[in-house]
């Protein structure tokens, strides 16, 4: 009897499912160390866990997104290991067997979530399948993965052990099959096991064994936390990957029925003149500083309570906001270089993924430097990179720029030099900005231009000539913001001697926040969207401290209106000075969930349900009011709604017109 029962526990432990089963085991043991290097190195963005309590609930949501990542990566590898063959225990399957798991999880668990270690730090959001567009896109790849090697050694050497100890782990597994002699019974008992299997793992990616249970998403994270920023805590990059492989950018929202959408929010703006006397356009330059990663955390006039004894990383910028229209509570509608080109010189947003990179934006659309090439302006771009290496002048020629400078261009006329150029991304900005005002100088009036400057972007470098007069950091951005803002200050001393100055409207406006943070306030939610942004005219015709909420995609509507352009155009933002009837607020979509911002509130939307409401004096986003019945919750959210609705609506159509 004792020998049944032996051979009974060995049929039972030792078959071809048992098997599959102890390999795959090792990798939630993998993927969990990789999420703990991730906290580790990313905490100051997603928050401390504070709790036991919570810490348990962060782990089982942190096992189901693992069970779905280790389940979607291996499917293959399962059915491969239970199919009902006998061809199973042959050598030649076997070792084909390992390859396809080694690779597989090397690359796809162990690579990609230690690469987001960093991707996160960098973009405040987990990487998806949006990105290896964007990668296709850039040519600075190389360069970009090297440096970052360099700064986190200790990233590859994790990732070996971890595939060492994977590959042992699997080899210490031996191969077992199933002992089942008889065909009649062999087949059909391997066949009900890789059925069940199959059933097993298809309920596990959807997330549970419940029929109404919906296939899971990145905004799932949220139910097992109260903070959308520990969501990505939770979050494994194989699902994030996986799980955006197969979207669209388009959601397809039905929230109101489109005239009742347009009721609520509509991107046709129909100008009427501010003095019905004066129709006329008004022939000014534009120059639009696009200012990479220039937080409102860097700069003493906007956050006198960071800097109590002055200082301070935006001195100039500082002084010239005191005499310009300056947005004290402007916010980015993106998180990425790629996404503030089309919400600054278009006025149209990217949400759950980038406008610039959705087949969709090659629709027709009559973005601000079109209009003013209509009306024989000559529209430029300077950016110190190699050609296209951001996607920026693939969006620029839609737009109707007809003009870009690129390293290259300011190599040809100008030379290279440790002291000028930067070798992972280009010229640095000093050198360039005076290459730019050099250039629009030979333009017949009149003109716009847009500048994007490079230095205060990763990897934090100024020239050698200049380590000495910037100031040390909060961050490691603030000291190259520092450089940036006396590259800005010199520019600006010789645009003053040009007669095309006084004639100009010029533009000082952040790309996104520096993923470098130094205050407390800047990283929440709100915080990582608030940015420098101003007007300056030399003739001081506007000059006040405007504390209400605008955004990038305001810029656009204010600028036409400035020009006294008075035919309908196409915007997602709003006219600060003549549109006071359209509410003050700022939309974007970062770690997962849409923001609202408006002067009093900000609201965290999934696409179906407010999670999170925080009143604007609340800097910290601790008292999350989403429970308390608060007419303001459910406005906001209708609002927010018809903007979604509006926005995908036209994405489906290709249309970018005012009509």
């Amino acid at each position: 009897m004792k020998i049944k029962e032996n051979k009974i526990l060995k049929f039972l432990l030792q078959n071809d499912f048992t098997t599959t089963l102890l390999r795959i085991l090792p990798l939630y043991l993998v993927i969990f160390i990789t999420q703990v290097v991730f906290y580790l190195m990313n905490r100051d963005l997603t928050g401390n866990i504070t709790s036991a309590k919570e810490f348990f609930t962060l782990l089982r949501g942190s096992i189901v997104f693992d069970n779905i990542s280790i389940l979607y990566l291996n499917s293959l590898f399962i059915i491969l290991s239970l199919l009902p063959l006998r061809i199973r225990a042959k050598n030649f399957y076997q070792t084909t067997l390992f390859w396809l798991y080694a690779i597989t999880n090397c690359v796809a668990i162990i690579c990609l979530n230690l690469s987001d270690c960093v991707y996160f730090h960098f973009a405040g959001k987990r990487f998806t399948f949006e990105e290896i567009h964007f990668l296709q896109e850039n040519t600075n790849n190389a360069a970009i993965v090297w440096e970052s090697v360099k700064e986190h050694l200790y990233l590859p050497l994790i990732g070996i052990a971890l595939a060492a100890g994977l590959i042992y782990s699997y080899r210490k597994i031996k191969y077992h099959a199933t002992n089942v002699k008889h065909p009649a019974v062999y087949y059909p008992l391997c066949t009900i096991i890789l059925a069940g299997s199959v059933y097993l793992s298809v309920c596990g990616i959807r997330g549970g064994f419940a029929h109404s249970i919906r296939p899971y998403t990145l905004s799932n994270a949220v139910y097992y936390t109260s903070s959308p920023q520990k969501a990505n805590i939770i979050l494994s990059n194989p699902f994030c990957v996986l799980r955006t492989s197969s979207l669209k950018a388009l959601d397809n929202p039905s929230y109101f029925s489109p005239e009742e959408t347009d009721l609520i929010f509509s991107p046709v703006h129909t100008p009427s003149p501010a003095n019905p006397a004066d129709t006329a356009f008004r022939y000014k330059n534009v120059v639009i500083f696009v200012l990479e990663s220039f937080s409102k955390e860097h700069s003493a006039y906007l956050c006198p309570e960071l800097y109590p004894n002055g200082g301070g990383y935006t001195p100039f910028l500082d002084s010239l906001m005191r005499e310009s229209y300056t947005f004290v509570n402007a916010h980015a509608n993106g998180t990425k270089s790629i996404e503030a080109l089309p919400s600054i010189l278009a006025s149209i947003p990217s949400y759950k993924s980038s406008f610039v990179l959705i087949p969709q934006a090659l629709g027709d659309m009559n973005p601000l430097p079109k209009i003013l090439a209509q009306r024989g302006y000559t529209t430029s771009f300077f950016c110190g990179s190699d050609p296209n290496s951001m996607g920026f002048e693939a969006f620029g020629h839609m737009a109707g720029i007809q003009h870009f400078y690129n390293k290259n261009d300011f190599i040809k006329k100008c030379g290279s030099s440790s002291l000028t150029v930067e070798p992972l991304w280009g010229v640095f900005d000093m050198p360039f900005y005076l290459y730019m005002e050099e250039e629009i100088s030979t333009y017949s009036q009149p003109f716009l231009a847009a500048v994007f400057n490079l230095t205060s972007h990763h990897p934090f470098v100024v020239p050698d000539d200049y380590k000495d007069k910037v100031p040390t950091g909060g961050s490691k951005v603030q000291p190259c913001v520092a450089y940036t803002d006396m590259a800005l200050r010199r520019v600006f001393s010789k645009m003053r001697t040009r007669p095309w100055y006084q004639n100009t409207i010029f533009v000082f406006v952040a790309d996104h926040v520096s993923p470098e943070i130094a205050s407390a306030q800047t990283q929440t939610l709100r915080g990582r969207t608030a940015i420098i942004q101003f007007i300056h005219t030399p003739d001081h015709s506007k000059v006040a401290r405007d504390s209400s909420v605008t955004q990038q995609l305001d810029i656009m509507p204010t600028l036409l209106g400035m020009l006294n352009y008075n035919e309908p155009y196409f915007a997602y933002g709003r006219d600060v000075y003549r549109e006071p009837n359209r509410p003050h607020v700022s939309t974007s979509y970062l770690q997962h969930t849409y923001q609202y911002i408006d002067d009093d509130y900000s609201l965290y939307f999934d696409g179906t349900t407010t999670t999170a409401f925080y009143a604007a004096s609340d800097t910290m986003q601790v008292h999350n009011l989403v429970r308390q019945e608060n007419p303001k919750i459910s406005s906001s959210e209708r609002y927010l709604k018809a903007v979604l609705q509006s926005y995908y609506d036209r994405i489906r159509q290709k249309n970018y017109l005012a009509r």
